[in-house]
C-alpha cells in the first residue's frame, strides 16, 4: 500500500504523537551538530509540482529533502508543457516516468493530491490545496505548541481571521481535536463561515474574552483581494478590530504565545511590537517546518 499524506482529517491521536516524535528528533538534528545531508533517504528523488507561488513551503520540503540525501526535482510550471495544455496528471506521469520516489504539491484547486495520489504509483504529499487541505502546516503548528507546552491536550487555540478561505485552519482543527485541544475561530462574520462549528470548533464574538483565556492566539493572514469581494469594509477596519496590538497583548494571558502560517501583513493581523513581542513564535514555526517535512518524507519513503 502506498503511504499518501494528503489530510489531517482522520489522522488519528497515535499517527501524530509518532510524526511529530519523528519531527522533534530531527527537529534536534538541524539545530544541534549533526552532520548533514544524511543517508536517510540516499538514493531516493522528490519532485516539486507548485502550482502556487510559495517561498517557505516549497524551500522548506527542498531542505528537508536534502537533508535527508535525497535528490530534488523541481518543474518549473510557468515554463513547462503545462502552458502548452500538458495536464497536471500528464506532468506527474512524467515526473513519476523521471524515477522521482514521492511527488510533493500543492495546487491553488481542492482536490488535486488526492485525485493524484489515485493515478500514480508513488507517494503523494499534499503541500496545500486549495481551501482544502495544509496537513504539514498543521504538523508544525502542533510541534511548535508542543514545544511550549508540556501537554497539549485541554489547551485552548484561538484561531482569528479569514477563516473561511483557510486551509491552515482546516487542517489544524481536525488535528488539534485528535490531540485534545480546545478550538476557537473569531474574525469578521462574512470571513468565519458558521459550518466551522459543525466541525467541532467553537466561534467566538468576544474577541477580547477569548484572548483573555486562550494558550495560543494564532492570526491567520487577511488576503488583500478579498477586500474586492466585500467580504471587508477595509484592512484598516479589519486592524481595528480583529488585529492583535498592544492593547490586545495585555489582554493575553502571561504564558500564552503568537503564532501565524506567514506570510505576515505587518500591521493588519499584528502590529510591528506584536511581531516582534518575546510572545511571537512565527521564526520558530518556520525552523520547524523543515523538521516536520522530514518527518513526512521519512515516513512515506522508508
Amino acid at each position: 500500500m502506498i503511504n499518501h499524506f494528503l489530510s489531517t482529517y482522520q489522522m488519528s491521536q497515535q499517527e501524530i504523537h509518532d510524526l511529530l516524535n519523528a519531527a522533534q528528533h530531527y527537529h534536534g538534528i538541524n539545530n544541534g551538530d549533526s552532520l548533514l545531508p544524511l543517508d536517510t533517504l540516499r538514493g531516493k528523488m522528490v519532485g516539486l509540482l507548485f502550482f502556487e507561488p510559495s517561498t517557505r513551503t516549497k524551500s522548506s520540503f527542498e531542505r528537508a529533502a536534502k537533508n535527508l540525501g535525497a535528490e530534488v526535482v523541481e518543474l518549473q510550471t510557468a515554463s513547462s508543457s503545462l502552458v502548452k495544455g500538458e495536464s497536471v496528471l500528464d506532468t506527474a506521469r512524467t515526473l513519476q516516468a523521471m524515477g522521482i520516489s514521492a511527488l510533493v504539491v500543492r495546487h491553488a484547486s481542492s482536490g488535486i493530491p488526492e485525485f493524484l495520489a489515485q493515478k500514480l504509483d508513488i507517494p503523494v504529499i499534499n503541500a496545500g490545496d486549495g481551501w482544502h487541505q495544509h496537513p504539514t502546516q498543521a504538523m508544525l503548528d502542533l510541534l511548535t505548541i508542543r514545544q511550549e507546552y508540556d501537554t497539549l491536550a485541554g489547551r485552548k487555540v484561538l484561531f482569528v481571521g479569514d477563516i473561511r478561505h483557510s486551509r491552515v485552519a482546516r487542517s489544524n482543527l481536525f488535528a488539534m481535536q485528535a490531540m485534545g485541544l480546545k478550538v476557537q475561530m473569531a474574525g469578521p462574520p462574512t470571513l468565519v463561515p458558521p459550518e466551522m462549528s459543525a466541525l467541532g470548533a467553537e466561534l467566538v464574538a468576544d474577541l477580547d474574552k477569548a484572548l483573555a483565556e486562550a494558550d495560543v492566539v494564532y492570526l491567520l493572514r487577511i488576503q488583500w483581494e478579498r477586500q474586492q469581494g466585500g467580504l471587508l469594509p477595509s484592512l484598516a477596519e479589519y486592524a481595528d478590530y480583529y488585529g492583535i496590538n498592544n492593547r490586545r497583548l495585555e489582554l493575553m494571558k502571561k504564558e500564552a504565545i503568537i503564532m501565524h502560517p506567514g506570510p505576515v501583513n505587518v500591521g493588519v493581523e499584528l502590529s510591528a511590537a506584536a511581531y516582534d513581542s518575546p510572545r511571537s513564535r512565527i521564526i520558530k514555526q518556520i525552523n520547524n517546518g523543515v523538521a516536520v517535512r522530514m518527518a513526512v518524507l521519512d515516513r512515506v519513503l522508508t
